[in-house]
């Protein structure tokens, strides 16, 4: 059994190509929920929605989130009657979020709403939500000096503003998911997929006994990096590493997860700075990881596999 920590479309993709070369029961990805947010008295999980739809084979891949051949009827009416609709809903991805709210309101916990939610779907992969408590990404802009959630930072304002620092309200005090801990235990390997860093992967960090689990298991803990000559392949992880004091480098990256990490993979536009990366006491792997095609991601997933020790 392998341990993925998940969040957004490069985690998805990443999770694709292994269950290509791995059997989907045999996968269980930890997914961030620190982005979750509450909308017309809807419980959204963007991650855990991102990776399922994509797994399902539904997803949007020209928008890069919800379900492919959307109608937006309920969003056009909620325009006409003045509501907000900066954050986008289509019709078919309504009923997920309806579905999810009313089974949490019945009592059930997150975990066992998106079993149900990935169960119908007939995805295989173990999806397992960081927590079951609320835990908060919130960004702070740093001209307005407000303090905004993560989707009013990456929807509203199209993560186009410099922040000057993230935080994770609530991660103190959260529990991992059930099930989390014994995963990362006993998981052969630990991937973090190329999410990321700092509003992806670091909000599962912040939940303090994941931390702990992971550090308990670097020497099998692996990363890809989410930075490719300098850039990420997509959204603002660049951005964001040099506006919080980060070098938008594989060597950044590898430097924030050096204490989790006993390897990182990086693509071969960055094979000349491997040297560096293993200056920092972290094996260096050079392969390609821009997941253009699945069978470039079954590829890089074979290759996370062969690291297994």
């Amino acid at each position: 059994m392998i341990c993925v920590l998940a969040g957004g479309v490069g985690a998805a993709r990443l999770l694709n190509g292994l269950k290509d070369v791995l059997p989907a029961e045999e996968i269980t990805a930890i997914v961030n929920t620190g982005d979750d947010v509450i909308m017309h008295g809807l419980y959204i999980c963007p991650d855990l929605d991102t990776v399922t739809y994509t797994l399902a084979g539904v997803n949007n891949t020209e928008t890069g989130w919800g379900l492919k051949g959307e109608t937006w009827l309920a969003m056009e009416s909620l325009k006409k009657l003045g509501g907000e609709t900066w954050f986008n809903l289509g019709d078919r991805d309504l009923a997920t979020h309806l579905y999810r709210t009313g089974r949490l309101s019945e009592g059930a916990g997150l975990k066992e709403v998106t079993a149900e939610i990935t169960s119908s779907m007939g995805i295989g992969v173990n999806l397992l939500p960081m927590t079951e408590n609320r835990v908060e990404t919130m960004v702070t802009l740093l001209e307005s000096e407000n303090e905004v959630s993560f989707q009013e930072y990456f929807v509203k304002y199209r993560h186009d503003v410099a922040i000057s620092s993230v935080r994770f309200n609530g991660s103190k005090e959260a529990k991992a998911t059930p099930g989390v801990i014994d995963v990362i235990n006993k998981a052969e390997i630990v991937i973090i997929a190329p999410s990321n860093p700092l509003v992806s992967i670091a909000p599962i960090f912040s939940v303090p006994e994941i931390s702990k689990a992971i550090k308990a298991r670097k020497k099998d803990t692996v990363a890809v990096s989410p930075i490719v000559a300098g850039a990420a392949i997509k959204g603002p992880a660049d951005r964001l590493l040099n506006e919080l004091g980060h070098e938008a480098s594989v060597e950044g990256v590898a430097k924030y997860y050096q204490d989790w990490i006993s390897a990182l993979v990086i693509d071969n536009a960055d094979f000349e700075r491997a040297k560096g990366i293993e200056s920092l006491g972290i094996n260096c792997v050079v392969t390609e990881t821009v997941m253009a095609d699945s069978q470039i991601a079954a590829s890089l997933g074979s290759t996370l596999l062969g690291l297994k020790r």
